[in-house]
C-alpha cells in the first residue's frame, strides 16, 4: 500500500519503520527542517512542507495513497490534515493521532478521520488491563461503526467460566471476537470452552448502562461460587 505519514516526530518515525518493514511504499511530510532526520528512516520518502496545506499534499501525491496518517502532536492540525485528505483528494483511509483525550469528541467522520488512535487512552486501557480481572477493559473505540473493543481477564470463580462458546449468552449487539490463552490468540469456535485466566476480546455495538451491566455480571468473579 501506498502511505503519507504526516508528522515525522518520534511517533511518525515509529510508524514509518513498522510499515516498510511490512514492505508498504512510505512517504514522510513535516514541516520541520530539525525532523527531517532522513537516515534514520531511509527507505521513506521524504518532504519538508506543511501537511495543512494542500500543496504540501500534492507533493506527496495524496490523491495516489491509499492510507493517510495524521501523526503530528497537534490536534488541530491532524484534524485539518485528515480533512484536506479526504475531501480534496478522496484518500480511501485516514488514521489520527488525538494527544489530548479532550479532543476524541471531534475525531470523526465530520472531520475526515476514519480511525483515531488516542495514546493517552491506549496507555490507560493497557495499565487498567494489567491490574483488573474480571473488569470490562476499553481499548479502542470505531468511530465509524460505533463499535467498541473491550478486554476482559476471567477470573476462577466467573460465571462465565467452564461455559461453551455455542451456549454463551451474550446480548445481541455483544460479539465474541477473539480469546487469549497462554498469550496465544485465536477464533474461539461453538465447542471451545471458556477457562479462567483467559482474556476475551469483545466487539460491542452498543453501550448502554443495561448491556454493560449484563456482561460485567457474566465475566467479575460470582459470589457464590467463591463461598
Amino acid at each position: 500500500m501506498r502511505i503519507v505519514i504526516a508528522g515525522a516526530g518520534s511517533v511518525g518515525r515509529s510508524i514509518a519503520r513498522e510499515l516498510l518493514s511490512h514492505g508498504h511504499e512510505v512517504k514522510l511530510l513535516d514541516r520541520a527542517a530539525d525532523k527531517m532526520q532522513v537516515a534514520s528512516v531511509a527507505e521513506a520518502d521524504w518532504i519538508l512542507a506543511d501537511a495543512c496545506s494542500l500543496e504540501a499534499l500534492q507533493l506527496a501525491e495524496a490523491d495516489k495513497c491509499d492510507i493517510m496518517v495524521a501523526a503530528t502532536g497537534d490536534d488541530k492540525a491532524n484534524l485539518v490534515i485528515s480533512l484536506l485528505a479526504k475531501t480534496e483528494f478522496g484518500v480511501p483511509r485516514t488514521v489520527a493521532r488525538v494527544s489530548n483525550p479532550k479532543n476524541e469528541w471531534m475525531f470523526d467522520s465530520t472531520w475526515g478521520v476514519d480511525v483515531s488512535v488516542s495514546t493517552p487512552r491506549i496507555m490507560t486501557a493497557l495499565v487498567e488491563e494489567a491490574v483488573s480481572v474480571g473488569n470490562l477493559v476499553q481499548l479502542f473505540y470505531f468511530h465509524e461503526s460505533a463499535t467498541a473493543m473491550y478486554s476482559v481477564t476471567i477470573p476462577p470463580k466467573a460465571k462465565i467460566t467452564g461455559i461453551r462458546c455455542g451456549d454463551l449468552q451474550l446480548p445481541m449487539p455483544v460479539v465474541l471476537a477473539a480469546i487469549l490463552r497462554d498469550a496465544v490468540p485465536f477464533n474461539p469456535s461453538d465447542d471451545d470452552t471458556i477457562e479462567a485466566g483467559d482474556e476475551l476480546l469483545l466487539l460491542f455495538g452498543e453501550q448502554s448502562p443495561q448491556i454493560m451491566a449484563e456482561v460485567s455480571a457474566l465475566v467479575r468473579e460470582d459470589e457464590d461460587k467463591a463461598k
